[in-house]
């Protein structure tokens, strides 16, 4: 066992210690398949990027961080497509240099690609683009250790799959993933920052379907900047945007006023691989603004209007409150999919996201304050940012996930207090 240090013990944003009684970094997927069966409760440790105890347990906390089978990406070409099949703990800066090296790519990518894939689909992480899904839509297959400690698959096509991808870490380690690839192409991306607020919360649709990925970032408010940033799949999308009323785009090296620091974020202007163009944030610096806090919330594309009109009235009624505590709002939109306990499950949705200053007290009063005000949208909350209780009631597929998890862990190993009261499933 590794003896842990105060580093390892903190998330990556530094608001939560974590409590586990034992820590280990297994180097091998026996040694995890030991640690599981040795163990009363496992929750599974990734790049540590969830900012709340979504992950943490009394009993063992687990990091497959270290467990890279040889090989650690392994590629299956079938002609226009195929598979690639990582490692849980493999950061997405990994899979994509992989993949572009070789004439390959993934659908989409989150704006941090230092995330672990693991991770990042097992709580329903995402990208950006009307016509994209959740990054756990992307998985073809799954291997995971059960309770018992043995290795068992699950596969697209076979009964449960689809509430095993965006399962929380309660059915259990999952210790490599096979994602779907495409043929790679290029993105360029273009920021722009003619419009207010209150003008792009009134065309939001519009601006969210016009390329391939668009985030609205803004302040809920017209005295700040709001920005808009747009990527073009080269070739594909590359067509005139009617809502930019023929203004050009800010010009390549110009500052990105809401996302300070241009060294860390990727390049604007010219068309480049899409692992390089797809996330906001280079895969070789230290992403976003450090000392942050998170929140996200995933709304009906249909109610997304007024929702952002309610959170903006919400920010007005405080009188800038909200502002003195915000680092910046992120707009995207995502395409519906089946994945039982995914955000965007049923539905084709619009997520809500903001970064706060690390006040975790305050961040978490204003959390609330906003739920009230999404009260009527159905918002669900994203399962690794800070949020309130979770209404089950908003998750269709929630009856048949219980039932999943009863046949597949029916003394709750992979659970702990967040995800029992999170799932409704009492103590």
């Amino acid at each position: 066992m590794s003896a842990p240090t105060p580093d390892e013990l903190v998330n990556w944003a530094g608001n939560h210690r974590y409590s586990a009684g034992r820590y280990l970094r297994a180097t091998s997927v026996e040694e995890a398949q030991q640690a599981v069966a040795g163990s009363d409760h496992v929750r599974l440790l990734g790049t540590r990027h969830s900012f709340n105890d979504l992950s943490d347990t009394e009993g063992t906390l687990l990091d497959l961080a270290g467990v890279l089978p040889d090989p650690e990406l392994e590629l299956d070409e079938d002609g226009a497509g195929g598979s690639v099949r990582v490692s849980s703990g493999t950061p997405y800066r990994v899979v994509a240099a992989f993949l572009q090296e070789r004439g390959y790519a993934l659908a989409n990518l989150g704006s941090l690609p230092h995330i672990s894939v693991g991770g990042a689909c097992a709580t329903g992480t995402h990208g950006s683009g009307a016509g994209n899904q959740v990054l756990g839509a992307g998985v073809r297959r799954l291997e995971l250790i059960d309770p018992a400690g043995e290795l068992r698959t699950i596969a697209r096509g076979e009964p449960d799959f689809e509430g095993s991808v965006v399962a929380l870490g309660a059915l259990g380690a999952v210790t490599r993933l096979d994602l779907d690839v495409e043929p790679t192409y290029l993105v360029r991306q273009d920021l722009y920052d003619h419009l207010r607020w209150s003008e792009a919360v009134e065309q939001v649709t519009e601006l969210l379907g016009s390329a391939y990925s668009v985030s609205v970032f803004g302040r809920w408010n017209d005295t700040d900047p709001t920005e808009v940033l747009v990527k073009h799949r080269v070739e594909v999308d590359e067509v005139p945007l009617g809502w930019t009323g023929g203004v050009a785009p800010m010009a390549a090296d110009a500052a990105f006023r809401l996302l300070p620091g241009e060294d860390h974020l990727t390049l604007r202007g010219e068309p480049g691989p899409w692992a390089e163009r797809l996330p906001h944030f280079r895969g070789d610096r230290q992403p976003s603004f450090g000392d942050e806090i998170q929140t996200e919330w995933f709304v009906d594309a249909d109610d997304a209007v007024p929702a952002l009109r309610a959170v903006t009235e919400l920010a007005a009624s405080l009188g800038g409150e909200l502002e003195a505590l915000l680092a910046v709002t992120e707009i995207r939109a995502i395409r519906a999919d089946d994945l039982w306990l995914s955000p965007a499950q049923g539905r084709e949705t619009v997520a809500l996201h903001f970064t706060w200053k690390r006040d975790p007290m305050a961040v978490l009063a204003m959390a609330l304050r906003i739920e009230d005000a999404l009260a009527s949208y159905a918002a669900r909350p994203h399962w690794g940012k800070v949020h309130g209780a979770v209404d089950p009631d908003l998750y269709p597929r929630l009856p048949d996930f219980r039932d999943l998890l009863a046949r597949t862990d029916p003394a709750g190993k992979f659970t702990n207090a967040h995800v029992r009261q999170a799932l409704g499933l009492g103590d």
